[in-house]
């Protein structure tokens, strides 16, 4: 994943712990995560309007 080792992850995930709060994490991935689904929608709806 990037290249990423496990010993970087678990400093990431440290460091997004220390700034965000470990109460935010979770809220965040998910507008993350909507914000990734809407962008890929709009992708997929573009390819079919070409076809």
């Amino acid at each position: 994943m990037f290249g990423l080792g496990s010993v970087e992850l678990v400093i990431l995930a440290g460091i997004l712990v220390l700034l965000f709060g470990s109460k935010k994490i979770p809220e965040l991935a998910r507008s993350i995560g909507g914000a990734a689904r809407h962008i890929r929608d709009m992708f997929s709806d573009a390819e079919k309007k070409d076809k």
